[in-house]
């Protein structure tokens, strides 16, 4: 089974810009990949996919215009750029496929300080 290693995460300020990866153990060209987080206290959600063919990605409304998904199916990786952070932006942050056939990785911790 297809696992993720996320990586990117850590400290930032307010307004601040973070560049997260997630790398799979295998393949992923065949599928939609998504970046999902959870908040402290809060349910896992899904704020960005992006189609196998890297052309067409979708966003939640509450990161819509500051991030920004991409991925590289040549080297298994997919990468959310996140710009103008804001302290709701904290949350451990995880890749899955779309339809969460991956086993999820530990996540990589992002921290936006006020």
């Amino acid at each position: 089974q297809v696992q993720f290693v996320e990586s990117g995460g850590g400290l930032v300020q307010t307004g601040g810009s973070l560049r997260l990866s997630c790398t799979a153990s295998g393949s992923i060209s065949a599928k939609t990949v998504v970046w999902h987080r959870r908040a402290p206290g809060k349910e896992r959600e899904g704020i960005a996919s992006i189609m196998t063919n890297g052309a067409t990605a979708f966003y939640s409304p509450s990161v819509k215009g500051r991030f920004i998904i991409s991925r590289d199916n040549a080297k298994n990786t997919a990468f959310l750029n996140m710009t103008s952070l804001k302290p709701e932006d904290t949350a451990v942050y995880n890749c899955n496929f779309v339809d969460g056939t991956a086993t999820w990785g530990q996540g990589t911790q992002v921290t936006v300080s006020p």
